[in-house]
């Protein structure tokens, strides 16, 4: 059998021993500690923008925590973009409010501006309030329409949480993905640009902002000499021997983005004279993504054959795809909840696919890939 390909493997730089073994030399195994503290600092530097970083167990409880610490409560309604991970709308339920869910513009493949202005509206129309929340998604690392979101944000008054999970590395216009919302949240799942094993991130403008955002990581301790706590709080901090892991995965993060751009780029030109196969790239220079992951979209009435079909010939040959996101309008979760749509993300979902891009992977590894789905394109 063929050597697998596999999607988005973890990455190591080789200095993630060193801190690991640090951890355990001063016996700092438990949550918090010096990896923790310096692996915070490494981001707040690599954001710039006067970024406040609190570091988290997931990418989903950063989320959850800037939606506390934007007093988002029980029956408040948040937008949220519906071409995402679950991971972006699922926070909301836990604090009893209501995804709204706005479909994606073609371009970024990311939260249409002009639908989220009707939806913001329609939901004052019908419910006499603006929702409480945005949460526009960095898809696969390709930065949003920030200009045009925050605009609309700001005319309305309702605060910007940004979900960059995909997209550490990103920029848009100049700015770190991340750092252009009121918030920002990321992922260091395994299959990330960089990992901590698992964990994430929420990135704040003040300090103010940052204490809170430990003080409920915590379990919401009072200063006291004995456990005393007036709110809920939740066990969210990234344990010590995890952050050791970021601490040298930060060290080749640069690399790691580098690399991801440079595998989509060598798809772009194999997959160039497929017809009915188009690489996802940059809309324009505003944008330049990390390309966390290289998709593709397959028109069957050009290529003859179906994003699936691509699928289960990569499959064939021990190479790991996978589709696009489902939209959460179409999730059976989220049946009843309001959506504004045009058919976008329909669309992408029913011909997209993600290819490999794990920075570890090597050109002939992408060679192969490219070539069987050029194999597919000639039968």
């Amino acid at each position: 059998m063929k050597t697998k390909i596999n999607l988005a493997l973890a990455h190591m730089g080789g200095r993630e021993q060193e801190f690991i073994k640090e951890a355990f030399d001063t016996n700092w195994v438990t949550p918090l500690g010096p990896n923790v503290d310096s692996f915070e600092k490494s981001l707040s530097d690599y954001l710039g923008e006067q970024q406040y970083v609190t570091a988290l167990s997931t990418g989903t409880s950063a989320i959850h925590l800037g939606l506390i610490l934007l007093n988002v409560q029980a029956d408040d309604e948040v937008i949220c973009q519906s071409f995402t991970f679950a991971a972006s709308a699922n926070p909301i339920v836990y604090q009893g409010a209501k995804p709204v869910f706005v479909d994606s513009e073609k371009d970024t493949w990311n939260m249409d501006p002009e639908l989220l202005e009707l939806a913001i509206e329609d939901r004052l129309r019908i419910t006499g309030r603006l929702p409480k929340a945005i949460i526009p998604v960095h898809l696969y690392g390709m930065p949003a329409r920030m200009d045009e979101i925050c605009e609309i944000a700001d005319r309305y008054g309702i605060p910007i949480l940004e979900d960059a999970a995909e997209a550490l590395g990103s920029e848009y216009k100049g700015h770190k993905c991340g750092t252009i919302g009121n918030m920002g949240i990321f992922s260091f799942n395994g299959n990330k640009i960089i990992t901590t094993s698992g964990g994430g991130a929420l990135a704040c403008r003040t300090q103010e902002l940052q204490r809170q955002a430990q003080f409920y990581a915590t379990q919401a301790r009072e200063t006291a000499p004995y456990y005393h706590h007036k709110a809920v709080g939740y066990n969210y901090r990234m344990s010590n021997v995890c952050a050791g892991i970021g601490r040298g995965q930060m060290m080749v993060l640069d690399e790691h983005v580098r690399r991801r751009r440079e595998i989509c780029q060598i798809y772009t030109t194999e997959l160039a004279d497929v017809p009915g196969i188009e690489v996802k790239r940059n809309p324009s220079e505003a944008f330049d993504s990390n390309f966390w992951l290289t998709c593709i979209l397959v028109e069957p009435s050009k290529a003859g054959f179906t994003c699936d079909d691509v699928r289960l010939h990569l499959e064939n040959e021990n190479i790991e795809s996978r589709y696009l996101w489902k939209p959460m309008h179409l999730q059976p979760v989220y049946a009843d909840a309001p959506r504004y749509v045009r058919g976008v993300s329909e669309y992408l979902f029913d011909t997209g696919l993600c290819l490999p891009s794990s920075s570890m992977l090597s050109d002939d590894d992408i060679y192969r890939v490219a070539d069987c789905i050029k194999s597919l394109a000639v039968k």
